[in-house]
């Protein structure tokens, strides 16, 4: 298992990150989850994805709070909405994540999803940014195949450097053609929900996996994504526990009887499927 993941441009990033969807929205729960951000980052899950959608922002000021004075240990990656990734308002979008998140600079600034405006015009405005130093990467989220290819073919979209997608042992969609289109071109999936946030069955396959390596079923679910090569993962963690559960899957070596019987279980798709999104 890879404790790194290769971006396009040479620069290793951990396979293992943190997201945070759905945090900052409920105000008790706040110190929890910045004890769980800081706690990721000194396991070296240094990875932290966030959203200008995630709270309408209150997510990227949560990072900001939970990590200040850590910024040059961090990755940071941030979404823009797609009715702000004209190319103007991909520039604005990103300086009110930047004011957010307390820094001058995003690692990674990705589409969160297609929308009206023309790829060339996001692509153009990602360039733009990327000029001025406020992002170093930009890549893009929720794109099938089509989109990918597309995406290529306009000027400059070759510099994309990653796509976040919904994947996990339940959603295998993406291994019909997706992932397969991605590694030819050496772009790592990010893979969001790589849990189905915490609604994938705790009895059945993974269960008696997991009594076999003294792991939650969870846990294997994780270690069965973070096997793959070229595979970022970005579970979200509310509390210190869950952070170190996370964590503990990096140590996780399924072998070929793990993975048939998963397979078995969670069968790999036989046919295009449409990505799924959540």
């Amino acid at each position: 298992m890879d404790l790194e993941v290769m971006l396009p441009g040479g620069e290793s990033v951990p396979s293992l990150g943190q997201g945070t969807w759905q945090m900052a929205e409920t105000g008790s729960r706040r110190a929890r989850e910045i004890d769980a951000l800081r706690l990721g980052v000194e396991l070296g899950m240094t990875l932290i994805d966030t959203a200008e959608m995630y709270g309408e922002g209150a997510a990227e000021q949560l990072v900001a709070e939970a990590l200040a004075g850590q910024r040059d240990r961090l990755f940071l990656v941030s979404k823009v909405y797609p009715h702000n990734a004209s190319r103007q308002g991909v520039v604005q979008a990103c300086e009110r994540s930047l004011r957010r998140l307390k820094t001058d600079r995003l690692d990674l600034y990705l589409l969160h999803w297609r929308g009206g405006v023309p790829l060339a015009e996001t692509v153009a405005g990602f360039e733009d940014l990327r000029r001025a130093g406020k992002i170093r990467h930009w890549g893009v989220s929720n794109f099938d195949t089509d989109d990918m290819k597309e995406l290529l073919r306009i000027p400059q979209g070759t510099n994309c450097a990653t796509n976040q997608v919904l994947y996990n042992v339940n959603r295998r969609g993406p291994e019909f053609d997706l992932i397969p289109w991605m590694q030819n071109h050496r772009i790592p999936l990010m893979a969001y929900s790589p849990i189905e946030q915490g609604r994938l069955p705790a009895s059945g396959i993974l269960e008696s996996i997991g009594r076999k390596h003294g792991a939650s079923p969870f846990q294997i679910a994780l270690a069965w994504l973070l096997h793959q090569p070229g595979m970022i993962a970005i579970p979200k963690a509310s509390s210190a526990e869950h952070v170190r559960d996370n964590h503990r899957a990096l140590e996780i070596r399924l072998d070929s009887d793990d993975l048939e019987a998963i397979d078995s279980e969670f069968p790999p798709p036989r046919r295009k499927r449409p990505l799924e999104m959540i």
